[in-house]
């Protein structure tokens, strides 16, 4: 058994100690908004906060992930960093399609919780998950707003 705190709750799950966080959140635990994108750690779709800082779940093994918390984005709205995050996201209306969004909000939200002012630069260097949309200029917009 593996032991995780997940959004501030404790789960026990019998899962291989090698499986990825992602599927352990998706297919154990019911928190689906954590995408599944490419699998190789490439397009932040799966990105959550260990501990406040923004990994991607589906190259993390779970026993890796030990006694610290991990947030997804079904409770990032509980954190008053990820609370202007996601009210910046909808001010600006951010997304089209909105697969990766979960995974972008969370990506801004791992950066304004390490850094709270980012230059433009500290952006584009952590807002490296993909968007096929091309939503690129509106997200850095939030983030700057976010970071206001």
């Amino acid at each position: 058994m593996i032991s995780l705190s997940i959004n501030g709750h404790q789960h026990s799950i019998d899962v291989d100690p090698d499986t990825p966080l992602l599927f352990v959140l998706r297919d154990t635990i019911g928190l689906t908004g954590t995408k599944y994108g490419c699998g190789i750690g490439q397009c932040g779709a799966c990105t959550v906060l260990i501990d406040g800082q923004a990994i991607r779940s589906c190259q993390m093994p779970v026993e890796s992930v030990g006694a610290q918390p991990v947030t997804t984005i079904e409770a990032i709205e509980a954190d008053p960093v990820g609370a202007r995050v996601v009210a910046a996201w909808v001010g600006i209306e951010v997304p089209q399609c909105g697969y990766c969004q979960s995974g972008q909000v969370m990506a801004a939200s791992g950066l304004l919780k390490e850094t709270p002012n980012p230059t433009e630069d500290e952006i584009a260097a952590a807002m490296t998950n993909l968007c096929r949309c091309g939503t690129y200029n509106a997200i850095a917009a939030a983030v700057r707003q976010a970071a206001a």
